[in-house]
């Protein structure tokens, strides 16, 4: 199992450079960049490509609705070329808070968007005139919405490779199954060991019936909270906060996929509850609602061999990545916690 870990939305550049070095030196397998309404991502990638040699660098995730499908394109050849070869793209949905709040831009038909992203990367980084007549882009522009100028063009570069591996950020059923279809890795969040199984086996198993046998196994992330501790009581709060934010405040009623994934996992009535408190404004409240056996399940919190036990289960799961968020209050914490949580994992 790869083990990788999450950096932090806020982190300064040159700390963090001097961090992944230390997790690259620990035998860390990957580290992922997050792009919400932070700093971009890419340029931070940028800058770890420089900074290290043989880590593994993901987008976790580079949004749908905020570049062209051919600017993600290049934008993932360009960071396997600075990185040797070392980058995997993640691309997601995001929200409509992020798209259309932040962003400005419609937030529409992800699942649809997604495909036609997909397939045209794959094309770009083979170096093929960049054609795609699809339902959500036309490349190139019509006659007609344009000067009719446009003509079909390829890849100027020759990439490092022209198949960069593409994970997926997916909860629905529509989208997981596609997912499952085409891409190369599979991130959702919250991740129920237990329970994943009956919320998304029927969707991976339609999609991977129609994958081809060239992408290979799916490669299945899973993004705990991570950990090792004998005092676990004093560590769970720390991921109720951000529990109940995406559970309670990441949309409104009806229109929340976390709250819908917390309630499909058997925490309906917490899921409503923490929803109704953080939407009229008790947050604390709403953290506070947030049951201690939904974090367990979903983290990696105690000791070192109920970690490992829950490793195992995340595995039995059909996990293949790890890429964590550490509990740890400095960078050496993280770094230490991070390499003892690599050698536990083997």
């Amino acid at each position: 199992m790869r083990v990788g870990m999450f950096l932090n939305y806020a982190g300064g550049f040159a700390e963090v450079g001097d961090e992944v070095g230390e997790l690259e030196a620990a035998g860390v397998d990957l580290v992922a960049v997050p792009e919400a309404y932070s700093f971009d991502a890419v340029s931070q990638l940028g800058f770890l490509a420089a900074r290290t040699s043989t880590i593994t660098l993901a987008s976790g995730i580079l949004q749908l609705y905020t570049r062209t499908p051919t600017l993600t394109a290049m934008t993932a050849a360009g960071l396997d070329y600075v990185s040797g070869g070392r980058f995997e793209l993640g691309i997601g949905a995001s929200g409509p808070q992020v798209i259309e709040g932040f962003h400005g831009v419609r937030y529409d038909a992800p699942v649809g968007r997604t495909r036609e992203i997909i397939e045209i990367c794959r094309a770009t980084w083979r170096r093929e005139p960049v054609v795609h007549e699809g339902r959500h882009y036309r490349i190139p522009l019509p006659a007609g919405e344009g000067t009719g100028l446009g003509k079909p063009l390829k890849l100027i570069n020759h990439p490092v490779r022209e198949r960069i591996p593409i994970t997926v950020a997916a909860l629905g059923p529509k989208s997981v199954e596609q997912t499952a279809e085409i891409a190369d890795g599979w991130l959702p969040m919250f991740f129920h060991p237990e329970r994943a199984g009956a919320v998304w086996g029927d969707a991976l198993a339609a999609g991977t019936a129609r994958r081809s046998a060239e992408l290979g196994p799916l490669d299945v992330f899973a993004s705990p909270a991570l950990a090792i501790t004998d005092r676990p009581e004093e560590v769970l709060p720390l991921v109720k906060p951000q529990l109940a934010l995406y559970v309670g405040g990441m949309g409104a009623k009806g229109k929340n996929f976390y709250n819908d994934l917390v309630a499909s996992y058997g925490f309906a009535e917490e899921a409503a509850r923490i929803q109704e408190l953080y939407l009229a404004g008790r947050k604390e409240e709403a953290v506070a609602a947030v049951p201690d056996e939904l974090v367990r399940a979903i983290s990696l919190i105690g000791p070192a061999s109920y970690v490992a036990e829950r490793v195992a289960a995340f595995a039995e799961a059909g996990v293949t990545t790890l890429t964590v968020t550490p509990l740890a209050r400095s960078s050496a914490e993280r770094v230490a916690l991070m390499a003892g949580f690599r050698r536990l994992v083997g």
